[in-house]
């Protein structure tokens, strides 16, 4: 360890001093950027912590803490049920991570890998209907799973995630630009020792896409947490079915707001600890798919 730093010490002696004041800089610069984007993180964390009620406070830093706003959500179940809210919203983001990502997966490696007819009229349309924002649909969806009887009980959540990953696929751009780096050659090689394109799919460039995977896992993980309109406009007056979002949206109305403004900073900072976690898990594969460092 010590040769190592020492062999940093010298390289650093070594360049010449613009390179090594223009480094300095450029840190002094990231730090700065990076405290600025981490004051609004603390600020909701220091309010989940506030004892005095209310959605002003005069000063950054709470004058008195308390737990009761953590409390408050588990125990007072008489206007919001955030376990409950909490739950469907882990049942919808897990049930939309494992199917949208198999709906990415299966397209990307498809117009990556394989040849036919009509592949690229296909990935022309598929990418134009990905340009329009998906809150275009929301009232045709809306319709059509009412006349399904989808929009009251338990089925809200299978129209949910029906919403959520039913277009995933259109969304393979970024897993198909991975896949077009692994070289052919070695779909090529097992095919002829008799491997099928299924074999192929699953003993070779999956293992050699766990980046890509991981990098699709958490973008549809994260999709139900932060997503309102669609939730909204599904669920209607259903508490029961409510998702983080939608509830947490109505803390902040007038009635609401003064007496559940810190609950809501408490909330945040809760449903911020499963995406977080999923991160941090994955964390190695994410960095590695974002750097490019992995290839076939």
């Amino acid at each position: 360890m010590s040769k190592q730093i020492k062999a940093k010490k010298s390289a650093w002696q070594k360049k010449p001093l613009h390179k090594r004041i223009g480094i300095i800089l450029a840190h002094v610069v990231l730090a700065l950027f990076a405290f600025l984007w981490l004051i609004p993180i603390f600020w909701v964390i220091l309010t989940s912590f506030r004892a005095t009620k209310g959605s002003y406070s005069s000063t950054f830093i709470p004058t008195a803490f308390s737990l009761d706003n953590y409390i408050k959500l588990f125990t007072d179940f008489s206007v919001f049920n955030f376990p409950q809210m909490l739950l469907n919203t882990l049942i919808v983001a897990a049930a939309t991570c494992v199917l949208s990502t198999f709906f990415v997966i299966s397209v990307a490696y498809t117009l990556s890998r394989l040849r036919f007819k009509s592949r690229k009229p296909l990935m022309n349309v598929a990418m134009i209907i990905n340009l329009f924002p998906g809150f275009m649909s929301m009232i045709a969806n809306y319709y059509i799973f009412k006349m399904l009887g989808w929009t009251n009980g338990p089925l809200l959540r299978l129209a949910m995630i029906a919403v959520y990953s039913g277009g995933a696929g259109l969304g393979y751009h970024i897993a198909k630009g991975f896949f077009d780096t692994i070289p052919i050659a070695l779909d090529e090689a097992a095919m002829l020792d008799g491997c099928t394109k299924w074999n192929v799919l699953k003993k070779i460039i999956m293992p050699l896409s766990k980046p890509i995977i991981v990098f699709t896992l958490l973008n549809s993980f994260a999709g139900p947490f932060k997503d309102f309109m669609l939730a909204k406009i599904l669920c209607g007056p259903n508490k029961d079915y409510f998702t983080v979002a939608v509830g947490m949206y109505q803390m902040l109305e007038r009635e609401y707001i003064d007496q559940w403004f810190c609950s809501f900073a408490a909330a945040a900072v809760i449903i911020s600890i499963p995406v977080a976690s999923l991160f941090l898990t994955t964390q190695k594969y994410y960095s590695i798919g974002f750097s490019g460092s992995v290839k076939g």
